[in-house]
């Protein structure tokens, strides 16, 4: 077991106290956007070790998933992750043009693929997904517009899936003037105060305008579902589906990737042609994660992918001879709430606090955990790892075929 040292980073749309206090730090006033665990090459973890701390990468090589701690207060950009297949297209393109890892051009960061789940600490609002077509010509047909009016037009004239990636093309290709967005936002806060808000797509437009005025995202907010996970719920977002996070503090579990093609809602680099041509793949599955139970004490949340399961484990004095952890080949293990301690086969004990963390592996052996606290562990999932429930979120969708290895 190795303590672990871990990177923020400090993203505009970072709250400027959730991840402080979370930590036990005091804040500074700047926003901390997120914590990252794991190996990704942009923000490694490091390692105590008796010499002094090394990258985790030089002890476990490269795990394969990241964890993170995500705290928003502003809205994060409209995005996509890609698949297997447009990521190391991507990648290559990029090396092969030699674009720096960090140039704020660059969209492809590494060669994965980047299927995540959020595991809400906090009441978390997020936009996944578009909204059925009926839906989206309900929450149109309230307002005037020439961007609104021609979305219409295109939607009628071709239903479903493809007819919402064409409308969310078109408003990329030539998005409406600002003064025309502004408009927009108007006529929804009218609408909010005459009590009009078809599943919140009004009242969520106005909330983005405060934050980017004049960004054509405030209009591609109209087309996606909104969604509010309450603490300890769980949602999975395949590759391929277009979100944008709203508030509230999570954590994130993921394959080991940061490649993000962007449509608004950003001063980072947008893409809107790779984000198209990812949508046009299919969308993969958004679904609400309900947990597997191998045991009273820990709830695991297993989405079928083989780079990441996460589980959550609560311990107490009422069990006195402590809690059992999943025991696997990589595995960081951090401590999400109250005051714990970390045992191995070896007898090696580990003290954590709300934000620490440490890498476990396979030669730890059995894992313990006691005191009274909560843990969060993801690790490498196995072929014994307890099955989760996913409950579609979005009803029949065009679904990209994505091998899992």
């Amino acid at each position: 077991m190795r303590r672990l040292h871990n990177m923020t980073q400090a993203y505009d749309w970072g709250s400027t106290s959730d991840i402080p206090r979370f930590l036990g730090r005091s804040a500074t006033g700047e926003p901390v956007a997120e914590m990252w665990l794991g190996t990704h090459p942009l923000a490694p973890s490091q390692v105590e070790t008796p010499t002094g701390l090394r990258p985790l990468s030089d002890l476990a090589g490269d795990v394969p998933f990241m964890l993170k701690i995500l705290a928003a207060e502003q809205p994060l950009s409209i995005q996509v992750h890609p698949g297997p297949e447009e990521a190391r297209e991507g990648y290559a393109r990029e090396q092969a043009a030699g674009i720096p890892l960090e140039s704020p051009q660059r969209v492809y960061k590494d060669p994965r693929h980047k299927p995540e789940m959020v595991y809400a600490l906090s009441t978390f609002d997020t936009l996944v997904g578009f909204r059925p077509t009926a839906e989206i010509l309900r929450v149109f047909a309230q307002l005037d517009s020439p961007a609104v009016n021609a979305a219409s037009a295109t939607l009628r004239a071709k239903t479903g899936y493809k007819g919402i990636v064409r409308v969310l093309e078109n408003l990329l290709i030539a998005p409406p003037p600002a003064s025309e967005i502004n408009q927009l936002v108007i006529q929804c806060k009218a609408l909010v105060h005459d009590g009009v808000d078809i599943k919140r797509a009004y009242s969520t437009a106005a909330m983005i305008a405060r934050y980017h005025p004049g960004d054509v995202g405030i209009v591609v907010s109209l087309l996606l579902n909104r969604f509010t996970l309450q603490p300890g719920e769980a949602m999975f977002l395949g590759t391929g589906v277009i979100h944008a996070h709203l508030s509230g503090l999570c954590l994130e579990a993921m394959a080991n990737s940061d490649n993000v093609m962007r449509a608004g809602l950003t001063r980072k680099t947008l893409d809107p042609e790779g984000l198209i041509q990812c949508l046009e793949a299919g969308m993969s599955r958004v679904a609400r994660v309900e947990p597997g139970y191998p045991s009273f004490s820990t709830e695991v949340y297993s989405p079928a992918v083989d780079e990441f399961a996460l589980a959550v484990t609560q311990v107490s004095p009422a069990d006195p001879d402590g809690v059992a952890l999943i025991s696997a080949e990589h595995s960081i293990v951090m401590c999400i709430g109250g005051g714990v301690q970390l045992l191995n086969a070896q007898g090696e004990k580990v003290p954590l606090s709300r934000g620490e963390a440490v890498y476990t592996a396979a030669e730890d052996g059995d894992l313990t955990l006691v005191g009274t606290g909560e843990i969060a562990q993801i690790y490498l999932p196995g072929p014994h790892t307890p099955d989760s429930e996913l409950r579609d979120l979005l009803g029949a969708r065009p679904v990209r075929q994505i091998p899992l290895t």
